[in-house]
């Protein structure tokens, strides 16, 4: 019987000890299919549990169980408390007063501006509430920073507008809620589009915020705009359109789009005279702080001379486009006085050329200086027109200061035919005589007309070229108009075909030189009659008309004095 209850007793005991076995298995495998649905446990950490398991040691895997869960629920219960506060504020900010609202709104952004170590600065398109005062500003920093995208463009590059405009094909520019950085003075910069909509309104508020380092903010901050600006001003007048205006009528300005093709690489210039050209307009475009510091007007006065063809208006063509300025031709016979021709002053606008063509022959201007009983009757007789002294003082008077950065250009014929007071410095500065094209200028029209550089001449036409260098040397001269010409209508053929013409257009103007010569001074006088015609007598050639008129009246008393001895 002992025996039997000792089997007996061995086997409940094994019984109960593999019962316990299998109620830990079943506890480890529901602990495990919870922790598999609640994070998906990764192969590597099922496969530790089924070593764990296997080995019996399911404690330490219940224990990692229950930390994870206690970490999801304090996330969950953070989130929780996150989603209250948010709720909170959007009933407070329903509830508070606006005013209230505005200074917690403040009070937030200076506790960032505090903690962070960036100064940030807005720069609004408009100035003000209402949106009628554009800020130049925002207008130079997206100029700035649309060549900046141009020129280097970043990697990765941020998300761009894309826009279209007639003169250009594309433009592009920052998004809104994007940034773009940049460097200056060995900081990095950071500037970022903003857009906003209005509350209640489909109109946006668009402005650029800088941030600069904090520490060297103060230091940054006025030299980067003071470039900034300079560089977009810079852009700005590369790319505009420029404009050639005309008074139609007696003080208004009309104009049209200004496209002459000429540059001081085009023209046929002596390669000392291009060279001064350049340099005294580049330093005339740069002396901003020079003309104030010695306390003139920024403005400078050019006086172009010559025959007709010599390239005068070609090389103010070149002028304003090697300047960027706009052209205004001033024609002084559609100004009916002097204060008209003050008003067209006062309208010409910065950085622009004024040009004044064929001076001596666009008024009566020369010997202006009546004499008082003449002046009184053109008074008395309502006679209105721009005299000399109004000219004066459009190019040197108190007047010619208005607007900066501008040219005066005069040109004529005859130097000679131009009053003496015009002609000083202060008025017309710069004396550039543009006569007959020297040996170096028609080298250069003969290798432009005929194909460049890049075709070689041969033997034959060296010689040709130096003949025609002879006859320049020996006096024989031909404008730029007129070479052009002749290797104009020889520009389908070879290029010794057209030289061959040109030294026989030289010869031949050797010839009749003499022939010319007194062409020019029949045609002299017959234009100082019409000039003294249309004149009415006054001045100095007001004397040379009674001359002429004396002699003319003393050959028909002489006439008829010889006729009564006759008779």
């Amino acid at each position: 019987m002992k025996g039997r209850n000792a089997n007996c007793t061995k086997k409940n005991y094994s019984k109960k000890k593999q019962e316990q076995k299998n109620r830990g298995k079943k506890a480890q495998k529901r602990e495990s299919s919870k922790a598999e649905v609640l994070w998906s446990e990764t192969p590597s950490s099922c496969s530790s549990n089924k070593g764990a398991e296997s080995s019996g040691t399911g404690i330490v895997s219940s224990s990692s169980v229950r930390i994870r869960r206690s970490g999801n629920e304090s996330m969950m219960e953070l989130l929780s408390q996150m989603w209250s506060l948010l709720g909170l504020l959007t009933v407070l900010q329903n509830i508070l007063p606006g005013q209230l609202l505005s200074l917690l709104h403040s009070f937030w952004g200076s506790l960032q501006d505090a903690l962070t170590p960036y100064s940030y600065f807005d720069v609004p398109e408009f100035l003000g509430s209402a949106a009628v005062n554009p800020n130049d500003l925002y207008r130079q920093v997206h100029l700035y920073l649309h060549h900046r995208l141009l020129l280097h463009p970043p990697s990765p590059p941020p998300r761009l507008t894309l826009t279209s405009s007639p003169p250009s094909s594309f433009f592009s520019q920052l998004s809104p809620n994007h940034s773009l950085h940049d460097s200056f003075s060995g900081h990095r910069l950071l500037w970022t589009h903003h857009s906003d909509a209005l509350h209640d309104s489909l109109e946006e508020r668009r402005s650029f915020s800088l941030r600069l380092p904090k520490r060297h903010s103060p230091a940054l901050l006025s030299p980067y705009l003071s470039h900034l600006s300079a560089a977009a001003r810079a852009i700005a007048v590369s790319s505009r359109d420029r404009r050639i205006f005309t008074n139609s009528s007696s003080s208004t300005w009309s104009s049209v789009a200004f496209r002459h093709p000429a540059t001081f690489q085009t023209l046929a210039l002596d390669p000392a005279l291009r060279s001064f050209l350049l340099s005294d307009l580049d330093a005339f475009s740069a002396g901003r702080d020079f003309y104030a510091r010695v306390g003139r007007p920024w403005k400078r006065g050019y006086l172009l001379h010559g025959p007709p063809g010599s390239g005068k208006s070609s090389l103010i063509a070149a002028m304003a486009n090697h300047l960027q300025y706009d052209v205004y031709d001033l024609e002084l016979t559609r100004v009916p006085h002097n204060a008209a021709l003050k008003s067209l002053l006062l309208q010409t606008a910065p950085r622009s050329l004024v040009v004044i063509e064929d001076i001596d022959c666009s008024l009566r201007l020369t010997g202006d200086r009546r004499s008082k009983k003449r002046k009184a009757a053109a008074e008395e007789g309502g006679e209105e027109r721009v005299t000399l002294s109004g000219l004066l003082n459009f190019t040197d008077g108190l007047w010619s200061c208005c607007g900066e950065e501008k040219m005066v250009v005069f040109t004529t014929n005859y130097k000679g035919g131009v009053d003496g007071a015009l002609l000083r410095p202060g008025r017309m500065d710069v004396h550039v005589r543009l006569g007959a094209c020297g040996g170096h200028a028609l080298r250069e029209m003969v290798a432009r007309y005929g194909g460049g550089e890049a075709e070689a001449a041969d033997e034959g036409e060296e010689e040709m070229m130096e003949e025609a260098e002879r006859c320049v040397r020996d006096g024989v001269g031909m404008t730029a108009a007129e070479v052009g010409e002749v290797l104009l209508r020889n520009r389908d053929q070879r290029r010794d075909v057209a030289v061959r013409e040109l030294v026989a257009e030289l010869k031949a103007r050797a010839g009749g030189e003499t022939e010319e010569e007194e062409e020019e001074d029949v045609v002299a006088v017959a234009e100082g009659r019409e000039k003294k015609r249309r004149g009415k007598n006054g001045g100095g050639w007001g004397g040379w008309e009674r001359r002429v008129r004396f002699l003319g009246g003393l050959e028909s008393f002489t006439k008829s004095e010889s006729g009564r001895r006759g008779a």
